[in-house]
């Protein structure tokens, strides 16, 4: 699958690169995206490498995750990444997921490139459903979910892995054809 670059008004959502892997190192050092995502504790420059080219560039390739970087229009500062894990057992189905780097947090942009992601995936991938599955207790993640219109479809108890324990997490979908 070519991986696209997607733009919005302050926005610019491209594959990850190489060069991003200070960045993302950096960002990954946030005890918020520790906390809420399946990122390693500590996270390495490696790490980041592993995210760019074995997530990034290997999931476009073999059409399973759909990943973007997303930086500001303006300077190309790091606002964080996005991404569509396609569901191989159910054809038609993907998760999004992200994290925002701390410092540009509440300002927007998650909602403004999960907008774009949501639209590229129901236009472009042709998806049916667009899940979005968070540990129980993610309240930020939770309302950006509700505002992109996501319905809140229960608790999956002890359903996803982090760090070798499992958690409760929160399921939301979104259909082609709900109200965006």
């Amino acid at each position: 699958m070519e991986a696209p670059t997607l733009r919005t008004d302050r926005l610019v959502l491209r594959p990850p690169l190489p060069s991003d892997a200070d960045e993302i190192t950096a960002a990954c050092q946030d005890p918020e995206i520790q906390r809420w995502t399946v990122v390693p504790t500590p996270y390495r420059r490696t790490d980041a490498e592993f995210f760019v080219e074995r997530i990034g560039a290997a999931g476009w390739a073999s059409g399973t995750n759909c990943t973007w970087v997303v930086r500001t229009a303006e300077d190309g500062a790091l606002v964080g990444a996005q991404g569509v894990a396609l569901k191989a057992d159910r054809p038609g189905t993907g998760e999004i997921g992200y994290w925002v780097a701390p410092g540009l947090r509440r300002l927007g942009y998650a909602y403004e490139a999960s907008r774009a992601v949501v639209d590229w995936s129901f236009t472009e991938l042709g998806l049916r459903r667009l899940e979005w599955v968070a540990y129980t207790g993610n309240e930020p993640s939770r309302a950006l979910a509700d505002r992109l219109g996501f319905r809140f479809e229960g608790t999956l108890r002890s359903y996803a892995e982090q760090r070798g324990t499992f958690r409760d997490a929160w399921i939301a979908a979104l259909l082609a054809d709900d109200p965006r």
